[in-house]
C-alpha cells in the first residue's frame, strides 16, 4: 500500500479535559501528525515560529490572545479548525478563513465529517500541485498533468469552480485543478469570455442555457448565482 501523507497538527485549548478530548479524537485519523498540544495560544505562537503546521484544532475564548487572535497572526496555516463552546463566534471565525467550526462538547460524528473534509482538502491540494498552466497565442491553455503537457481549447472550457487556493476547470469532457485563484484566471485576456456568476463560479458566455435569479443553467450543470453577481446576468436574459 501507498504511505499515507501526514499533515502536521497543533491543538490549542486551556481547559484540559476539552484538550485531552480533542487530542483523543485526533490521534484516530493516521494522516495527522500531532506535533504540539498547548494550553495557550501564546506558547503555540511561540513553537510555531519555529515549526510550521499544516491544521490547527484550536479553542477560541482563551485568556491573553483567544483563538480569533491567535488565528490572525497564523493565516498561513491552510487548515483551522475553531473548537469552542461559544457559537456566536461563528461568524467572526469565518472572516478569519476557518476551515470549520466546532461547538462543544464535541461530538465524535462530527469531529469524524470534519477530518473527512480535511482530508479530501489535502487530497485536492496534492493533486492540484501536480498541475500548472500556461497561456497559448491562439486562445488556447495549457494543463501540465503528471509529466504530460496538455493543450486545451480555451472554447471547450464550461466552467471555473472556486476551490479555496486553486481552481478547478471543467470542460466538457474532463476536469482539471491549477494552483491559481479563479480572480487570477479572469484577469487574464484569454479568459474574458467567462461571465462571473458567484464568488466561487464563473461561466463560459456561450454555454449558458437558461438563467434564473438565482441559477444557471449549463448543459447537465446548475450552478448557482452569488447575489452580488446578478447584475452581470441582467443583459442575456
Amino acid at each position: 500500500m501507498p504511505d499515507i501523507p501526514v499533515y502536521r497538527c497543533v491543538i490549542v485549548d486551556d481547559d484540559e479535559i476539552d484538550r485531552l478530548t480533542t487530542l483523543m479524537y485526533a490521534r484516530k485519523y493516521p494522516f495527522l501528525e500531532i506535533v504540539g498540544v498547548y494550553t495557550a495560544a501564546t506558547e503555540a505562537l511561540e513553537a510555531l515560529r519555529q515549526t510550521p503546521v499544516d491544521v490547527l484544532l484550536t479553542d477560541i475564548d482563551m485568556p491573553d490572545v483567544n483563538g480569533l487572535e491567535f488565528r490572525a497572526e497564523m493565516m498561513q496555516v491552510p487548515v483551522c479548525i475553531f473548537i469552542t463552546a461559544y457559537p456566536d463566534y461563528a461568524a467572526e471565525s469565518f472572516e478569519l478563513e476557518a476551515f470549520d467550526f466546532l461547538v462543544k462538547p464535541i461530538k465524535a460524528e462530527r469531529f469524524a465529517h470534519a477530518m473527512q473534509r480535511v482530508q479530501h482538502y489535502f487530497e485536492m491540494k496534492r493533486k492540484a500541485e501536480l498541475f500548472e498552466y500556461s497561456l497559448g497565442s491562439d486562445s488556447t491553455v495549457f494543463i501540465k498533468d503528471g509529466h504530460q503537457q496538455i493543450k486545451l481549447n480555451l472554447h471547450d472550457i464550461v466552467y471555473l469552480e472556486a476551490l479555496k487556493d486553486y481552481t478547478r476547470i471543467v470542460t466538457t469532457t474532463r476536469k482539471y485543478s491549477v494552483l491559481s485563484s479563479i480572480g487570477n484566471l479572469l484577469l487574464e485576456n484569454a479568459f474574458q469570455s467567462f461571465l462571473r456568476i458567484h464568488r466561487s463560479y464563473a461561466v463560459q458566455r456561450h454555454y449558458i442555457e437558461k438563467i434564473t435569479p438565482q441559477e444557471v443553467h449549463i448543459g447537465s450543470y446548475t450552478l448557482p448565482v452569488g447575489r452580488s453577481f446578478k447584475h452581470s446576468l441582467t443583459n442575456l436574459k
